[in-house]
């Protein structure tokens, strides 16, 4: 079960987020500011932060960036009422990777808790076998029976991806949030041109097809 830390001194908000994770097979911690949550993290493994930024003490940015400064590698989630793009650019820059606006849909925090977990539990496996194919995250290789390939980024991020789920369907807008992130608009022609440069590698992969689902996004199937 993933550990969620919730840094937040607004305790109706806090015992919110808290609620809405346990009934989704989260763990949450709670915590009322920066100071609490720096001794929780001294003694329990966190999965992901979600982080307020106006808090007592120290703020959601300056606690954002000492956690990058001193080695926590696991995503963050900035919530705040703080809106403009500066402030968001303060948020990115101090080393979040997602930020939220209040008011809080409370569904669209999970589906990017989701997303944000995903991604690093991809990059943290390193490694995955599909059939006789093997994707290896540190070279961005991938190994069929075809010999060896080394792709691009997102190309590689996108196959691992869709592989770690056969058979799951990810919509348009998952993978978009997911693979290229939040923070910058990004051409939906993009994912198409993508998946095509793919399709062309692997056209001769005896373990996997990508198949288009009309109207929702992509799935990979076993062959």
């Amino acid at each position: 079960m993933f550990k969620i830390l919730v840094v937040e001194d607004d305790l109706d908000l806090q015992q919110l987020f808290c609620k809405t994770l346990m009934r989704n097979n989260y763990q949450p911690i709670s915590a009322d500011c920066a100071a609490d949550a720096l001794r929780i993290l001294e003694s329990e493994n966190i999965d992901l932060i979600i982080s307020d930024v106006m808090m007592p003490g120290m703020n959601g940015f300056d606690f954002t960036r000492q956690l990058r400064e001193s080695g926590f590698d696991q995503p963050v989630l900035i919530i705040t009422a703080k809106g403009d793009i500066l402030d968001k650019q303060c948020g990115f820059l101090a080393g979040a990777d997602d930020y939220m606006v209040k008011p809080i849909d409370i569904n669209e925090m999970l589906f990017r808790i989701t997303a944000l977990l995903r991604r690093a539990r991809s990059v943290s496996e390193q490694k995955l076998t599909f059939g006789n194919t093997i994707l290896e995250y540190n070279t961005l290789t991938v190994t069929d029976e075809n010999g060896s390939q080394l792709l691009p980024q997102k190309e590689f991020q996108l196959l691992y991806k869709l592989l770690s789920y056969p058979g799951h369907i990810f919509t348009r807008q998952q993978i978009l949030d997911d693979i290229w992130g939040t923070a910058d608009y990004v051409d939906p022609h993009t994912l198409d041109v993508h998946i095509s440069r793919l399709r062309e590698r692997f056209r001769n992969n005896k373990d996997f097809e990508i198949v288009t689902i009309r109207g929702l996004g992509y799935r990979v199937m076993k062959k």
